[in-house]
């Protein structure tokens, strides 16, 4: 337990100093900061809080409160921010460190993925599922010592699934086998486990088990396993919500994945007994659910999913492939995913919030590609805006949920006084505004401000390369 304090404390220190490659970004580097004037949302939940001041001392919040009582210290840099909104970093759950798009083009992102992060205002991810776990160890290492711009980094093992499953996820056809896995992955560094489509359940509990022997924690984008079979043996955190519980079908077969899932899950009531029943086995065994409203959109027939930012940054041959294969979709009368059933997934999440349930957010950059690291983070809000989530409660789910889920809510997460200077500062009222959350102009991570819009142009053609 000593060395485990030991290395969490070392991972929230700011380097001594910055490589070139990194201060080439920052435009915010002052030991006394003062942020005035600005539109608060903070995180916890409490209404939005207009003309207030933010001090920040050696990369923590000193202050917080209305800039007519929060007193400047002498020597402060002082920055108005009238016109602006401020949030607390970005909490990414479910954000890989690799990315898929149409066409078949698969690459880890160790270049283009932190910067995307950064600049989008999310300061901190956990990579849910790997492809390459060394390159994002060895990523989360030069980060943490300044070498690379980038958000912190919670690293999860290489995906864990069953019999049907394979490629590059390791496949576990005993108890015995998932547990010498998660013992593995935990001495490498990992600290959470993410079970894929087709695990077993006996298998499942085994790694959940070893898990919590460990230390560590277990996520899962299920099928085989229902949600609630998941919660039943000891489950921590449940992936994308309505759309993979398979609790909601009518042919489930123990330790099967239904061939037509998304068929029945569209056929399915959010506000039905089976979809009740789930949220309560969720909500009552404090089993947290990680929204990615944000890689299913693309899916959807007649979305706003060709941001011009999303387009720009993709290499040209993917931005070819993705174009082509939103045609086909939009074409089509419902898409991949239907209207309904995309406006059913957000009323499921609705009803978990609602019913209690501890919900955070992420993009998985995965799928055909639309949804970038960083970006479909911040189109979550949007998403979460439309679901009807108020502002306070959006911000709150992207920022402090996800800050509980991980165990860090202590230091970050919220805009409080003592907890680390992890800011968002937006241009514009992000109350009236959704899109307000695509407009970051400084990022804060330890009290470094970081320039968004120059961390955003050098990927610019680069997404699906590097």
């Amino acid at each position: 337990m000593y060395t485990l304090a030991f290395l969490l404390a070392l991972a929230a220190q700011r380097p001594d100093s910055f490589a070139a490659g990194v201060r080439e970004y920052i435009t915010v580097d002052t030991s006394v900061l003062a942020l005035t004037h600005v539109l608060l949302i903070d995180g916890t939940g409490s209404a939005p809080k207009p003309d207030q001041t933010i001090v920040i001392r050696a990369g923590k919040i000193a202050a917080v409160g209305p800039a007519g009582s929060v007193q400047v210290p002498a020597g402060a840099r002082t920055m108005d921010l009238n016109g602006s909104t401020l949030i607390p970093g970005l909490i990414g759950m479910d954000d890989h460190l690799f990315y898929t798009a149409a066409g078949g083009r698969a690459v880890q992102m160790s270049y283009t993925g932190p910067r995307l992060y950064l600049g989008s205002g999310v300061t901190t991810i956990r990579t849910t599922g790997s492809r390459s776990p060394y390159a994002e160890i060895n990523l989360k290492d030069v980060v943490n010592h300044g070498f690379v711009p980038g958000p912190r980094i919670h690293i999860t093992a290489p995906y864990i699934t069953g019999a049907e499953g394979g490629g590059d996820m390791a496949i576990v056809n005993s108890p015995e086998a998932a547990r010498r896995f998660v013992a593995y992955w935990a001495a490498e560094g990992a600290t959470w486990i993410k079970a894929y489509t087709d695990i077993r359940r006996a298998d499942l509990a085994a790694a959940i088990q070893e898990a919590h022997k460990r230390g560590i924690k277990v996520t899962g984008h299920l099928c085989s396993v229902s949600f609630q079979e998941a919660v039943s043996i000891g489950i921590d955190n449940l992936e994308h919500g309505m759309l993979t519980a398979s609790d909601l079908t009518s042919s489930k077969q123990a330790d099967v994945c239904p061939l037509n899932l998304m068929a029945q899950i569209s056929a399915a009531d959010p506000k039905g007994s089976a979809a009740q029943a789930t949220i309560r086995s969720l909500v009552q065994n404090r089993v947290s659910m990680t929204s990615t409203l944000a890689v299913y959109e693309p899916f959807v027939a007649n979305r706003p999913t060709k941001d011009a930012r999303v387009l720009d940054a993709m290499d040209p041959g993917v931005r070819e492939s993705y174009m082509k294969m939103r045609q086909q979709i939009d074409s089509s009368r419902e898409g991949w995913v239907a209207q309904e059933t995309f406006k059913n997934a957000m009323a499921f999440e609705r009803a978990f919030v609602e019913a209690g349930g501890l919900m955070a957010a992420g993009v998985d950059p995965t799928g055909i590609g639309g949804a970038l690291a960083g970006f479909g983070d911040q189109r979550n809000y949007e998403l979460f805006i439309e679901a009807g989530f108020t502002p306070a409660q959006a911000v709150q789910i992207m920022t402090f949920n996800g800050a509980k889920i991980l165990g860090v809510q202590q230091t970050l997460g919220t805009i409080e006084m003592g907890k680390l200077a992890d800011l968002v500062v937006l241009r514009g009222n992000l109350t009236t505004d959704p899109s307000v959350i695509r407009s970051p102009t400084i990022v804060f991570k330890d009290g470094v401000g970081y320039d968004s819009a120059k961390l955003i142009a050098s990927v610019q053609g680069r997404v699906g390369v590097n």
